[in-house]
């Protein structure tokens, strides 16, 4: 598995992971709770975490081109609902390592 991150500074974070999680859930497999979201997609699993003021999201996928198409669907449905914080293609790099 290879993996990319981005954080998002925004107050509406919780917001987002909400509307992310209930979008895709009619096509893939879910979780959602307070803060936090995970999207099973074909290609890749998108996890989501949120506090007052940041969005971080972590992608993992078995190969670059998974990658890349799962970060896209995240991306691209993320900008549509933050239309109104003109927020700005993301900024993708390799993750910290997990401590666990």
């Amino acid at each position: 598995m290879i993996a990319t991150a981005t954080t998002v500074q925004t107050e509406n974070a919780r917001k987002y992971i909400t509307q992310l999680c209930k979008h895709f859930a009619h096509r893939v497999d879910v979780s959602h709770s307070e803060g936090h979201g995970e999207c099973r997609f074909v290609c890749g699993t998108a996890v989501l975490d949120a506090n007052e003021e940041l969005l971080r999201i972590r992608i993992t996928a078995p190969d670059e081109d998974q990658l890349k198409e799962t970060q896209a669907v995240i991306e691209s449905h993320l900008l549509r609902f933050a239309f109104r914080e003109n927020m700005q293609p993301l900024q993708w790099s390799a993750p910290a390592p997990q401590v666990g």
